[in-house]
């Protein structure tokens, strides 16, 4: 398989994770990810920015985003977006440890309109929750914001707001999945040619579950009930579509059962699913092709948190924490193209 390996950093004084990544408008590539202590304990937690002038070969000085914060109030996980009007926007969950359940908690957002050299101060949305989805704008100019929480069932579900006018002001919370028999959480939407959205999600019941997904053709102000996709065992889904129509997705493959020596899950995936089939409401009518991008050797394994960019010239970009090698963990990149990578 033709894949290679970059370090995007290494720090071996923190725990590295959760990052992701985007392409400017001028060609730069930057990640966004969480320092903190570890992933239990998120003391001198904060998000940091490095930036690539050569397609992720090598990487910058990182830059903080945020201020260091302690467990009883920290960042938590970032995504990062460009728009279409060529600012980026951050995005990222403020946790407040046992002081608040997480309904209260709450999701900020910085701007840059210069390419990432000079960002806003944060701005708070009306989401709450964890784990927000990336900032989107849909083709009819609705902005878009997404994260999960407990439900009134006490199982984990996923919300949206919208706005109609840039950001301004914003919906009230719609619900995008709910299921009295699942824990769905980490969702991804993908807005398809013809205008449907589709939420991929993890569930987080740790059993290995199938990837969920639900569809909205009303621009995500009401969802279809929840439809098993053919991805086994999937955490945390990140989609989108290449050049050809077809969507990628990497993951976190989480198999469940009891564990083995403390380990709990060791790899990250990649699946291509066919586009023509994105809107169908059965599993029985979608295909998946599944491959592997890394394997956890560590024996406190953890990974599979990722983002991934897709260049005019067919290569793929993906960013993904893991151990490894390293005594915390660290950010690591992968390039291939799917003409190599699948043969």
């Amino acid at each position: 398989m033709s894949l290679q390996k970059y370090v995007i950093s290494r720090d071996d004084s923190i725990y590295e994770a959760f990052p992701d990544v985007t392409i400017t408008p001028n060609g730069k590539l930057i990640c966004v990810y969480t320092e903190c202590n570890a992933h239990a304990d998120r003391n001198n937690s904060r998000i940091v920015i490095r930036e690539s002038v050569d397609k992720g070969r090598t990487w910058s000085e990182k830059k903080p985003l945020t201020e260091y914060t302690t467990f009883d109030d920290f960042y938590n996980c970032s995504r990062i977006s460009t728009l279409p009007d060529g600012r980026l926007v951050v995005i990222c969950d403020r946790v407040f440890g046992k002081e608040k359940p997480n309904s209260k908690n709450e999701v900020y957002t910085w701007f840059s309109g210069d390419n990432g050299k000079n960002w806003s101060k944060p701005i708070l949305t009306p989401a709450n929750g964890i784990v927000p989805d990336k900032y989107r704008v849909l083709k009819t100019g609705r902005h878009i914001i997404s994260s999960h929480k407990h439900g009134p069932s006490g199982k984990l579900e996923q919300y949206l707001w919208y706005s109609d006018d840039g950001g301004k002001s914003w919906s009230d919370q719609i619900t995008v999945a709910s299921d009295d028999r699942y824990n769905l959480c980490e969702g991804c939407i993908l807005e398809t040619p013809e205008g449907a959205l589709v939420c991929y999600l993890r569930e987080n019941s740790m059993i290995g579950y199938d990837c969920m997904k639900t569809i909205s053709y009303d621009n995500g102000q009401s969802w279809s009930k929840v439809i098993n996709v053919p991805v086994p065992a999937c955490h945390r889904p990140v989609v989108g579509y290449l050049s050809n129509g077809d969507i990628l997705m990497t993951y976190r493959f989480m198999q469940g059962g009891k564990g083995w020596l403390g380990y709990w899950t060791q790899n990250v995936f990649s699946a291509i699913l066919p586009g023509a089939q994105v809107t169908c409401e059965t599993r029985s009518q979608q295909s998946s092709r599944i491959f592997p991008l890394d394997f956890d050797r560590s024996s406190s394994s953890a990974l599979g948190y990722t983002g991934w960019v897709h260049f005019d010239d067919g290569e793929i970009y993906v960013v993904n924490y893991i151990v490894d090698d390293a005594p915390k963990a660290q950010i690591r990149g992968y390039s291939f193209r799917l003409e190599d990578t699948l043969l």
